[in-house]
């Protein structure tokens, strides 16, 4: 059984067991989480029998991150992108997904899922658009087959379009920015094409047989994610979020577990609004948010803009934010955007979890506000989200003749330390008390 079946039965997994232990919850909160289908546990059986670390996705457990990854038709390959891969987990990605679109797909993500101790997550019409001319010779039987191979190898989750209906995409034409989900264009224009509905939808129990079979998680797609600051919140958004909704119900019915994608770019006085309908319209199924990018004005500097939103929508109740990196909308993320990516979504989802009042999420920040008060930079250092960055920096700041270790920066120096005048003020307070 999958992990939502067990948990329905009242069964306390050793994967719940271990989301347990990491995220300081007690077992059966977790089987209880798993089993209302408001946590997700993805796992593929063949990726825990090879190391797979399970985690647990879903508001009563920490914001987690995802980093996407996979190279692109025109550049990188299979060792550049294993090497962001290590980057990413390094750095705390928490999932990572292979979005792979070249001719070496099928071997990048081989690599990957033996190389990654966490969840992976594909976009399997990526590999059937991969293998056609146009993806308008697509035939659902053949997507069925990509699924079940890539479900094989060990793929944890899987986005899927079986939201965009065919009445959906004229709701679209009076977009500024139309469809910008690869995904979800794919999809479109086979409708199109064939003047019929959607062949995942109309195929969803097939697919719900096969993911169930190997436990991989859905994660719907939102092939109709805004991808401007205009065409957030519009008809066309929320006319395939409902049936979002729709098909989480059918999903868990079927004993698969669920996430639902969202946005995209949506302004930060609307950020609430779509986190709150998606958790009553999707029976409250782990939000996966991209971004959401908050301003459409700052092409390099994206992974700050959606990192804002990011920040905001995990505060709301989103389970999940997938980074934005600083090459987004201008090019294929290198090593050091991957880098800048991850750090900027691991402070969204912390600055998130301390907002949420989260039990134990502040002790990092407190334990390094006394390292900054006492001097302690190596303590400083083990405790920042990018060491190497803030050791760096501090080194590049230090004048020749100062000591590594010396109690103040550059920024003030010796005299006008703030922080080395209150300890002064404090001891002389000390030895002015009676006694």
């Amino acid at each position: 059984m999958t992990q939502i079946e067990q948990a329905r039965n009242g069964v306390v997994t050793p994967q719940m067991e271990v989301v347990a232990r990491d995220e300081g919850l007690d077992p059966h909160e977790v089987r209880a989480e798993v089993a209302r289908g408001r946590m997700v546990i993805p796992a593929n059986r063949a990726h825990l029998a090879a190391g797979l670390h399970p985690i647990g996705i879903g508001i009563a457990a920490r914001t987690k991150i995802n980093a996407n990854l996979g190279n692109s038709p025109v550049t990188s390959d299979t060792d550049c992108e294993l090497a962001k891969l290590h980057c990413a987990i390094g750095h705390g990605a928490d999932t990572v997904m292979d979005l792979s679109t070249g001719p070496e797909i099928d071997t990048i993500r081989r690599r990957m899922i033996e190389a990654a101790g966490v969840p992976l997550g594909t976009v399997p019409i990526y590999q059937m658009a991969e293998r056609l001319d146009d993806i308008a010779d697509m035939q659902p039987r053949d997507f069925l087959e990509v699924v079940e191979h890539q479900a094989r190898q060990g793929v944890d989750y899987m986005t899927i379009h079986c939201a965009l209906l065919a009445e959906h995409v004229p709701l679209a034409a009076r977009r500024v920015t139309g469809i910008v989900s690869r995904g979800g264009s794919l999809v479109a224009k086979w409708m199109t094409v064939h003047r019929k509905q959607n062949p995942f939808f109309t195929s969803f129990d097939e697919l719900c047989e096969i993911l169930r079979d190997h436990d991989v998680t859905w994660s719907l797609g939102d092939g109709l994610r805004p991808g401007c600051l205009a065409d957030a919140c519009d008809e066309a958004q929320f006319a395939e979020l409902r049936v979002m909704g729709q098909l989480v119900q059918r999903a868990q019915g079927l004993g698969c577990q669920v996430m639902v994608e969202g946005p995209g770019h949506v302004p930060m006085d609307r950020i609430e609004e779509n986190v709150r309908l998606q958790r009553e319209w999707c029976h409250e199924a782990p939000f996966y948010v991209l971004g959401p990018v908050v301003t459409d004005i700052a092409p390099g500097y994206d992974h700050i803009t959606s990192a804002i939103g990011g920040a905001m929508a995990a505060w709301y109740g989103a389970a999940m934010l997938c980074y934005v990196t600083p090459k987004e909308h201008l090019g294929l993320p290198n090593l050091d955007d991957v880098r800048q990516g991850v750090i900027a979504y691991k402070i969204a989802a912390h600055a998130a979890d301390v907002a949420r009042g989260r039990p134990g999420a502040r002790d990092r920040d407190d334990a390094l506000s006394r390292a900054r008060y006492a001097f302690d930079w190596e303590e400083q250092f083990r405790l920042a989200l990018d060491p190497e960055t803030a050791r760096r920096m501090r080194e590049e700041s230090l004048s020749a003749a100062a000591e590594p270790d010396a109690r103040y920066c550059s920024m003030c120096g010796p005299k006008f330390c703030a922080m080395k005048n209150t300890e002064e003020i404090r001891q002389i307070r000390k030895s002015e008390k009676p006694g």
